[in-house]
């Protein structure tokens, strides 16, 4: 339809330049035109990526995910280091040393000791299964920093990919309006048409190239937010290739928040902080349970004494009850973490529900008006439009009329982008609250593809 209207554009522009040429009537747009025709600056040589490029390079050399991936390899290494038993004991003691001769240990009681101690029976397992459950936690978290890492990545990649459309559906209606201007341009050397309209023509203009400082700055934030998250220089040249995946088949509620209690990082790490507690509620459990500590030494008796060499044992135990107040203490305050930790992954589970709800219900929303737009508003958006140029071409209209249809069909094009910039905004956000991708199981085609069948 955009190429039919230049194409009718450039009828008008002939017609009328023979007419033109014949009065030799002066050029009053032929500044206007300068700036019109102004040469466009050339693209930067940029290699294109797709989103599933763009994710596994954020997924291997973002920052933040390295510091994660570190944090589980640190409470990895912890593990070993629990559940062992304390470092072996050696004593030396001496009895009856003379002062007089300090140096005459034949005259000294001499006793070697070797101890050890031991922790109440259960004790030493429930310490390791805790530093294993730290190591849950700290993977859980890296799956919830991985889990958002690449959920900005793809917000960032289509807030990028909306701000190319927009700029190429510009650069389109930027030739079709420099046309329109030239038509105009020549029906006002002839006299067919009144100033109003060529300054309203201009006016046209300048609204576009408002559009493209929008759409440069969109680019160059979504740009550097980017490669923020790829790990590089946020001034590095990028462009992406893709499309927004309007044709998604959006799942029904309870599948996705079944799928939530599942997949979702964060519930995961929280309910492991929860089962790490409880297993902390058995560990302060086992207070009254004594420890134990025992030894076995040589002793060597005095020159003359009978017998000289002997030997020796000796155990001991705590005694928790004794100090039941510090235990019982222990124990609530394990038995209250446990009740938090509850209530927490309760509130956690809640606030995943509702956030499940508000994105499915801004993605149906963004799905449906995006289908609204590309197939009822721009059909009728561009038949107005080619109305309009049939009824300028045979003067059955002016060129205010022939502006205000062209102008209807940008405004439409760039809502029907926002549209689905919107719903891929909002199936990343679906996709961070249930914390597993939710891939298109219809593809519809991109935009390009849709203006070059058109």
């Amino acid at each position: 339809m955009k190429t039919l209207f230049a194409v009718l554009c450039l009828f008008a522009v002939f017609a009328d330049r023979s007419e033109a040429q014949a009065q030799g009537a002066s050029d009053p747009l032929a500044g206007f035109s300068a700036i019109v025709d102004a040469p466009k600056s050339p693209e930067q040589l940029t290699p294109t990526l797709t989103l599933d490029e763009i994710e596994r390079i954020a997924l291997a050399e973002n920052p933040e995910i390295h510091v994660a991936a570190r944090k589980v390899a640190m409470a990895e290494a912890h593990v070993p280091t629990t559940g062992k038993l304390d470092d072996p004991q050696f004593m030396l003691r001496n009895w009856q040393v003379p002062l007089s001769k300090p140096w005459d240990l034949n005259a000294a009681q001499n006793m070697l000791m070797l101890g050890q101690s031991l922790p109440g029976p259960g004790t030493r397992p429930l310490q390791a299964s805790i530093a294993q459950s730290d190591v849950t936690v700290a993977k859980d978290e890296l799956e919830s920093v991985r889990l958002r890492v690449r959920v900005e990545v793809r917000k960032a990649f289509f807030d990028l990919l909306l701000a190319q459309e927009e700029m190429r559906i510009h650069d389109q209606h930027v030739d079709i309006a420099r046309q329109a201007i030239e038509a105009a341009r020549i029906k006002y050397t002839v006299g067919k048409v009144p100033q109003q309209d060529v300054l309203k023509a201009q006016l046209a203009m300048t609204r576009l190239e408002e559009h493209i400082i929008r759409f440069e700055r969109d680019a160059e934030v979504a740009r550097v937010r980017m490669n923020t998250l790829l790990g590089r220089d946020p001034a590095t040249p990028i462009r992406v290739q893709g499309d927004f995946g309007i044709g998604t088949d959006l799942p029904a509620e309870k599948q996705l928040q079944q799928l939530s209690l599942q997949s979702r990082p964060d519930l995961l790490e929280a309910q492991a902080a929860a089962d790490r507690s409880r297993k902390e509620q058995l560990l302060a459990g086992k207070a009254y349970v004594p420890d134990f500590s025992v030894a076995g030494g040589y002793m060597l008796m005095p020159t003359g004494s009978d017998p000289r060499n002997n030997y020796m044992f000796e155990g001991s135990m705590t005694l928790p009850w004794l100090n039941r107040k510090k235990h019982d203490a222990e124990m609530n305050e394990a038995a209250v973490k446990v009740t938090e930790q509850d209530a927490e992954v309760g509130a956690m589970r809640n606030a995943a529900f509702g956030q499940i709800d508000e994105a499915l219900a801004e993605a149906r929303s963004a799905q449906r008006l995006a289908r609204m737009y590309h197939e009822s508003l721009e059909p009728q958006a561009e038949a107005t439009l080619h109305a309009a140029v049939i009824a300028y071409e045979n003067n059955q209209t002016d060129l205010l009329d022939l502006i205000d249809s062209q102008m209807t069909v940008i405004d439409v094009n760039l809502a029907w982008f926002q549209s689905m910039g919107d719903f891929a905004t909002s199936m990343s956000d679906l996709e961070l609250a249930v914390g597993a991708p939710i891939e298109p199981t219809v593809q519809q085609p991109n935009a390009a593809t849709q203006e070059t069948n058109q």
